[in-house]
């Protein structure tokens, strides 16, 4: 009988050719293996080195080892990870292997790559789950992570949120092949590290049916931020890259700060904070005169009135 990573990985279908996006661990292993296995020929790995680590020249090395073993071809990014003063050094370490593999996958004098997949797993989308939750986070935070999406062109596949990071490893073994295992990954320093190492037992315990409800409200919050921005969208539909402020003033104040937040985050890359979404609120319900000035930070930039409209910019 074919196990939960097996049955992910039959109905796993990406446009070819496929890059894995592959940290030497084992479950990026367990999904670069599976995939050079399905699609011989069609799979390419990219590692992301961060630089953060004495050990991250070994990590790399053992990625050559292993891409040379199943005839695989291997990219290389070197970045820089670091963070800022007082950003996370996951968030920072997460945006920067973001932007490379987008990079990766944008470099004309590269082979063409039509998908990339990532390895993140069952308990991966827990984890994000209850982060989200003890940041309060709204329903794009409780979405969790999607199994798929699209960026400049190219998808993105997380075939193994489905499958719990047990049944990877145990996969792997079976196999045999060689993975590293980061020492970070159990620095009780960062929070996601705790959740995995203290709460996930204890829910396993109580719950044990919980990757799978967990992963049931995520999908229910995703279906439910889906129709809001389609709502968004209407609403928005001849406003262009500003906003209008007559027009957003027509609408209540939960469609206005539904459409101000799908204009942020899908115009600016912005999310802005409670606190900032009804500070700009209580401006727009206050513009009433052609001298009401609004400027308000949000997220990395700020929110400023121009004479009938808001814009974002960066500065």
């Amino acid at each position: 009988m074919a196990d939960a990573f097996d049955e992910a990985m039959a109905s796993f279908s990406p446009a070819l050719p496929l890059a894995v996006a592959y940290s030497g661990g084992a479950d990026s292993t367990a999904l670069l293996l599976a995939c050079a296995d399905k699609w011989p020929g069609g799979v390419c790995a990219i590692h992301v080195h961060h630089g953060l680590q004495a050990a991250a020249d070994d990590f790399e090395l053992n990625c050559r080892r292993v891409c040379d073993s199943l005839s695989v071809p291997l990219r290389v990014l070197r970045i820089d990870a670091s963070h800022a003063p007082g950003q996370s050094p996951e968030d920072a370490a997460r945006r920067a292997r973001y932007l490379a593999l987008r990079a990766a996958v944008q470099d004309p004098s590269a082979p063409p790559v039509s998908s990339v997949a990532l390895a993140h797993h069952a308990d991966d989308q827990v984890e994000s789950l209850l982060l989200a939750l003890s940041r309060g986070a709204g329903l794009p935070g409780l979405s969790a992570m999607p199994a798929r999406w699209q960026r400049d062109g190219v998808d993105y596949h997380r075939p193994l949120l489905t499958v719990p990071g047990s049944e990877v490893r145990a996969w792997l073994q079976r196999r045999g092949l060689a993975f590293v295992d980061d020492p970070s990954n159990t620095d009780q320093r960062f929070t996601r590290n705790r959740i995995r190492a203290r709460l996930l037992p204890v829910l396993a315990e109580v719950f044990p049916q919980f990757r799978a409800t967990f992963a049931r409200s995520a999908s229910h919050a995703a279906q439910a931020q889906r129709l809001l921005d389609q709502v968004a969208a209407e609403d928005l539909a001849l406003h262009g890259s500003t906003l209008v402020i007559g027009k957003l003033q027509q609408l209540s104040r939960e469609r206005q700060a539904n459409a101000v937040r799908f204009w942020l985050r899908r115009s600016c890359q912005a999310t802005p904070s409670a606190a900032q979404l009804d500070e700009l609120l209580d401006q727009l319900a206050a513009c009433t005169t052609r001298g009401h000035r609004i400027h308000i930070k949000v997220g990395h930039g700020h929110v400023q009135r121009r004479g009938a409209e808001l814009h974002w910019y960066n500065p």
